[in-house]
Parts: structure tokens; C-alpha cells; sequence
């Protein structure tokens, strides 16, 4: 393991070592599956391609890079190193004789937009850097497998790529869309299924037994052991590239009957032409997925619809005389708009300055993502309104008339007019809207105090 050995190098000088990843080696004992054929690896080293020191070095790089919590056993990203140069010949001695157990992974949920939760399973750093070595060894291997039309947890095929396609569908005539939701895909995936659907292309007993010994470490919910007989945990490196096999089944059963699709991740939109196609593909589906892969079709949320109508990814479609484009769904624009009036709820007794941050933290992302689609008008709506909420959140905070009087004045009103505003019996919401405020707190004084202006933030981001 490079990173032990020569410690005293700069990360960065490291870096330009790892970037000659196993990835980039031919693949003995592999064929290829563009022409139909059955892809194996059973001729391959897996294990010394995961432990070659350069893959676990860019391992390494990636896991301290993705940070994250601690796992079960406390260790932090930054305690990684320090434990490997203790304990490397030990680890690595361990992986090789199959004598490695992954530790149980920690139990953690997160809210969901819906209100529900999602469970996460942490893995240990350690756990997290033999998983990132696994996968970094199978994705360029199954990158050969998988389906054109599968963008999630795959390299440069982002949630905008799978947009694209929706839309180039849509311009093709496929008016018509079977949305299909899995009721805790991650959480009912079954581990036998899954080891043979992985054997299908890999054949090493050594790199078998490993993935089955990650997918059975169980799960510490508080102080409480829960074995594993089920599922593949969000939150580790290997779970992504495993769900993806796991659904590549889905995929080839779509391909081998013509349909046209996309999917992301356990997201899967088919596309026919019309609604009674939409049901018969409805019904086919649903039967592969309960039946051959063991899966839970969630029936209220699955549905055959329009483009223009349900959400995929968080989009929905509309038309002009240019054909489709993608546009935030009514759901997205929602729940953007309530998370920034949580932001700027008086109550919560925090700076401007702090306010304004987090605005911008919120919206960054949020207009990189969505600015890929049409949303100039919304964004412009919602500006207004934001600034609003921050007028009546300063006039609020001006809680005495003496105090509005003095505000008034320092922002350039006349002494006048600041004593009859100060007075005044309007709310604040109303008093947001006059005049007063939109002349003293003017959107380029706001802007000056680092209010973001999301409309110029599109902007540059559309034209970046």
C-alpha cells in the first residue's frame, strides 16, 4: 500500500501516481458483450488486481475525498492513515487468506422530501477503502454490461444525461410513460440473487466470497445487532455498483423486448407510444420484478401518465414549437420554496450574514441542477418573493418605533416620512411590499449585503 510506504509525500504528488488505476489495464480473461457474448472474469487475478497498492491508493485518495461519518467503530477519515501504517501487513495479510470480516455497518436515517425515512448503513473507513478497491476493479468490467439507457451511479452518465434522453424520447413520438417506484429497493434486494447475477460475468471464488461477507455484515441499529438476510446498505462505495447489477436484469429484459426506457438508479421510466401499451408493459414488468427478482412494486406510485405530467429526477416535461424541454416539477418548486422559508423564519434568531449564507448554500446546487432546465420565470417569481421575506424579516427585527425611526433614516429616508413609516399598523408582510422598504431596502442594497441574486446566479450558470 503506496500511501504506507511513502508517507512523506505530499497527497497531491501521490495523486499524479494513482491516476494510472487498474481501470486503465487490459482485462485478461474478459470478452466482450457487445456482440451478445456472456462476459467472465474467471481467468483474471482479482485478488491481486484489488490489492495492487496503486488501486488501493486511489482508494485511499477517494475515501478521505468522499469524507463522511464514522462508522461503527469511531474511526474518523482523518484516523485512516495512521491506523494503515500501524496495521497494513495485518489488513492486507487478512484480505488474502480470507480471514477479512467486515464490520457491521452503523445504522443511520435521514428524512426524506416526502416525510419518511431513509435508512443509510455506515460502513467502517476501513470497510469503506476495501470497498472502494473492490469497486474501482468490477465497474470498468461491468461499464461493458450495462445499458445505454442506465445513467445512475455510473461514470459520466449523469442525471442530465438521463434528462436528455426523456427528451429526445419524447421527440421521437413517446407521448406515454410507465413510471415505476420500488418500495425499498435497497432494503429487499435478496443476496442470493445477487451473488449469481454478479457470478454471471465474475467467476473468482476469493472476490465472491468477499462481496457476500460485505452484503451479510449485519447492521448496529443503536445498541442492537440485526443480522442481514436482505438487501445491500446505502451508504458504502460497493452498494451502488451492486444495485446496478442487480437492476441490469431489468434492463435486459426491457432491450431483448424493444422497449424504449431510462433509468437511474432504482428510478426506471418505460416510454411507449400509448396508454393501453403502457398498461400491458405495466403488467409484464411488474411480474418479472415480484416474481424473478424477488422485488416490492410500489402500486400507488407506480403509474402510466404523460411526460408533462409526472416527475422523473425531479423534471417534468413541456413542448413549444421546438419540440420538449425539461422543466423543475411542481413538486420541486415547492419544496425549494418551503426550505427557504425555513431559512428565513425570524424565530430562528440567527445573523443576516448567517441567512444569507445559507441561501446561498441551498440555491447553488440547486440552480446547478435544475438550472439544466427552463426556469427563468420561477427564479425571477421567486427572487421577488425571497427578497420580500427578507424585508419583513428586517422590519421585523426592528421590533420599536424608535428603532425603525433610526433604521429609516440611516437608509436615506427623510425624517418626515421615516416617523409616519415607523408608525404605521400594517404587518410586516404588507409593510415588505410598500414603498418604504423597496426604496430603502433596495434589492441592489441587499445584494450588497450578500442577499444572492439567483437570477444572475442562473444566468452564469446556463452560460458557464
Amino acid at each position: 500500500m503506496e500511501i504506507v510506504r511513502k508517507s512523506q509525500k505530499t497527497e497531491q504528488q501521490t495523486d499524479r501516481r494513482w491516476r494510472i488505476s487498474p481501470e486503465d489495464s487490459k482485462q485478461t480473461g474478459a470478452r466482450s458483450t457487445i456482440s451478445g457474448e456472456q462476459t467472465t472474469m474467471s481467468g483474471t487475478k482479482f485478488q491481486a488486481r484489488v490489492l495492487d497498492r496503486n488501486n488501493l491508493n486511489q482508494a485511499y485518495l477517494r475515501v478521505k475525498r468522499n469524507k463522511g461519518v464514522a462508522g461503527l467503530d469511531g474511526m474518523s477519515v482523518d484516523d485512516l492513515l495512521p491506523y494503515l501504517k500501524a496495521h497494513r501487513q495485518k489488513l492486507l495479510d487478512s484480505l488474502a487468506n480470507g480471514t477479512y470480516r467486515p464490520m457491521p455497518v452503523k445504522r443511520v436515517e435521514i428524512p426524506k422530501p416526502n416525510g419518511g425515512k431513509r435508512k443509510l448503513g455506515i460502513p467502517t473507513v476501513v470497510d469503506r477503502l476495501i470497498q472502494q478497491a473492490v469497486a474501482q476493479v468490477l465497474t470498468p468490467i461491468f461499464e461493458q454490461v450495462f445499458s445505454d439507457s442506465s445513467f445512475g451511479f455510473r461514470p459520466h452518465r449523469s442525471a442530465h444525461d438521463a434528462i436528455r434522453q426523456v427528451i429526445d424520447l419524447y421527440n421521437q413520438g413517446y407521448h406515454c410513460v410507465v413510471d415505476l417506484d420500488l418500495k425499498a429497493y435497497f432494503d429487499t434486494v435478496t443476496h442470493d440473487l445477487m451473488m449469481k447475477f454478479v457470478s454471471q460475468y465474475v467467476q473468482d471464488p476469493w472476490l465472491l466470497k468477499l462481496i457476500r461477507r460485505f452484503l451479510t455484515s449485519g447492521v448496529m441499529n443503536g445498541h442492537v445487532f440485526e443480522p442481514e438476510i436482505k438487501g445491500t446498505p446505502q451508504g458504502g462505495p460497493l452498494s451502488p455498483l451492486l444495485a446496478n447489477i442487480y437492476l441490469n436484469e431489468l434492463d435486459k429484459l426491457l432491450t431483448s423486448r424493444g422497449h424504449k426506457f431510462v433509468r437511474y438508479a432504482d428510478d426506471c421510466n418505460i416510454y411507449v407510444k400509448s396508454k393501453r401499451a403502457g398498461q400491458r408493459v405495466l403488467a409484464s414488468v411488474n411480474r418479472f420484478l415480484e416474481r424473478d427478482l424477488k422485488l416490492t412494486v410500489n402500486r400507488e406510485k407506480t403509474q402510466v401518465g404523460s411526460p408533462l405530467k409526472l416527475k422523473f429526477l425531479g423534471f417534468s416535461l413541456s413542448v413549444n414549437r421546438n419540440g420538449a424541454y425539461a422543466r423543475p416539477a411542481k413538486t420541486s418548486k415547492q419544496r425549494i420554496k418551503q426550505a427557504l422559508k425555513q431559512i428565513t423564519k425570524r424565530n430562528r434568531g440567527i445573523s443576516l450574514e448567517r441567512m444569507f449564507r445559507e441561501i446561498w448554500q441551498k440555491m447553488r446546487g440547486w440552480l446547478q441542477y435544475y438550472g439544466f432546465g427552463k426556469l427563468q420565470a420561477f427564479i425571477k417569481r421567486l427572487d421577488q418573493w425571497l427578497r420580500s421575506r427578507i424585508r419583513q424579516s428586517i422590519w421585523k427585527s426592528w421590533k420599536k418605533i424608535k428603532t425603525r425611526i433610526k433604521r429609516l433614516k440611516q437608509l436615506g429616508e427623510p425624517v418626515r416620512e421615516a416617523h409616519i413609516y415607523a408608525n404605521t399598523r400594517k404587518g410586516p408582510w404588507y409593510t415588505a411590499h410598500t414603498g418604504v422598504l423597496k426604496y430603502t431596502l433596495t434589492n441592489e442594497k441587499l445584494e450588497g449585503l450578500g442577499l444572492m441574486n439567483m437570477s444572475k446566479t442562473l444566468q452564469q450558470i446556463q452560460s458557464a
